[in-house]
C-alpha cells in the first residue's frame, strides 16, 4: 500500500477536512480528494462520510487510522531526525498571548538558540492561534483554552494566580482588605476598571469566583496588552485583575497592592498545544520538552 496515500489519509482523519489537510500537506484540495478515492478503491470500502463542512471517518476509516498513524508518526520522527542533524538551523513557529510569551516562554527557550534553534512568534487570541496551529501556520501554541479540535493535542503547562490590584491610594480609600471583605464588592464601584477587552474577561472571572456575582460597570480603560493594563493601574487609573507573575515586581516595589487576598484565589491553566504527530519533529519536541521542564518552577 502506498505510504503517500496513507499519510494523506491520516492527515485528513486528524484534520476532519480535505481542505485543511491539503493546506497541511502542501497539496491542492483536488489532489487530496483524488488520493483518498484511490485508497478507498484499493480497500474497497469508504473511509469518510462527506459533508458540507468537512468529513467524518467511517468505522473502517477509524480502525485504519488507529492502526497506521503510530507507525507513520514513527517514520516521520526517523526521517526528520536525520534532517535535523544535517540542518544548521530549524525554525520553531511559536504563538500565544504576547505577555506570556514575552515574560516566560521566550526567555525559557533562549538556551536553545545556541543549539541551532530559531524562533518566529505570532500573537493573538486563543481561537485565532489554535486555528492557525491546526492549519499548519504554527508549531506550538500557548493557550488558556483547551483545544477541542481532534487534530490538536494539549498538555497542561502551568497555572497562574489572578490578583485584584490597584495603586496604593485606592486601597487607602477602601480601608484595606478586611473592609472590602466585610463590605462586599459594592465598595469597589467608585474605582475605575482597567481591562484587556470590553468583555472584561479577567474581571468577570474574578467577580464570579470570589464575589459570586457579575461586574456591573464597564471598563474606563481598555488596553490590549496586560503589560499596558499594569502600567495604567500603577499610574493610578483604576483597578485590574492580573496574573501574579506579571505584576510580582510592581507588588514588591509598592507600585500596586492587592486589594483582597481570598482564601482560594482564582487560577487559570495554560496549555501547550501541538498538531498531533508533529512531535516527531525533533526541534518541536525539544522546545515542548524544554518549556514543560522550565514551567515546573513557574
Amino acid at each position: 500500500m502506498d505510504l503517500a496515500l496513507l499519510r494523506t489519509f491520516v492527515t485528513v482523519h486528524r484534520a476532519g477536512s480535505f481542505t485543511r489537510a491539503a493546506a497541511l500537506l502542501g497539496l491542492s484540495q483536488p489532489a487530496v480528494t483524488s488520493q483518498i478515492r484511490a485508497l478507498e478503491r484499493q480497500l474497497g470500502r469508504p473511509l469518510f462520510l462527506r459533508y458540507a463542512r468537512g468529513v467524518t471517518p467511517t468505522t473502517i476509516g477509524d480502525e485504519l487510522a488507529h492502526k497506521v498513524a503510530p507507525h507513520l508518526d514513527a517514520l516521520t520522527e526517523i526521517t526528520e531526525a536525520g534532517l535535523d542533524r544535517d540542518s544548521v538551523t530549524r525554525t520553531l513557529h511559536l504563538s500565544g498571548p504576547p505577555e506570556f510569551l514575552a515574560e516566560r516562554a521566550l526567555p525559557a527557550l533562549a538556551p536553545l538558540i545556541s543549539q541551532g534553534l530559531s524562533i518566529r512568534t505570532s500573537f493573538g487570541p486563543a481561537k485565532e492561534m489554535l486555528s492557525g496551529l491546526a492549519d499548519g501556520h504554527h508549531d506550538l501554541t500557548v493557550t488558556t483554552t483547551r483545544p477541542r479540535d481532534g487534530l490538536l493535542t494539549a498538555t497542561p503547562l502551568c497555572d497562574e494566580e489572578h490578583v485584584l490590584i490597584a495603586a496604593p491610594h485606592w486601597a487607602d480609600q477602601l480601608g484595606g482588605p478586611a473592609v472590602l471583605e466585610a463590605g462586599g464588592v459594592r465598595l469597589l464601584d467608585p474605582i475605575p476598571i482597567v481591562e484587556v477587552h470590553e468583555s472584561l474577561p479577567l474581571i468577570a472571572r474574578y467577580w464570579s469566583t470570589v464575589f459570586d456575582t457579575k461586574p456591573t460597570a464597564s471598563a474606563a480603560v481598555i488596553a490590549g496588552d496586560l503589560r499596558a493594563v499594569l502600567s495604567c493601574v500603577a499610574a493610578g487609573a483604576g483597578l485590574a485583575v492580573l496574573p501574579r507573575y506579571l505584576c510580582a515586581d510592581a507588588l514588591a516595589g509598592g507600585d500596586v497592592i492587592t486589594l483582597l487576598d481570598p482564601p482560594v484565589p482564582p487560577l487559570r491553566t495554560y496549555f501547550l498545544a501541538v498538531r498531533t504527530g508533529t512531535l516527531g519533529l525533533p526541534h518541536i519536541a525539544r522546545a515542548q520538552e524544554w518549556l514543560l521542564r522550565t514551567a515546573v518552577d513557574w
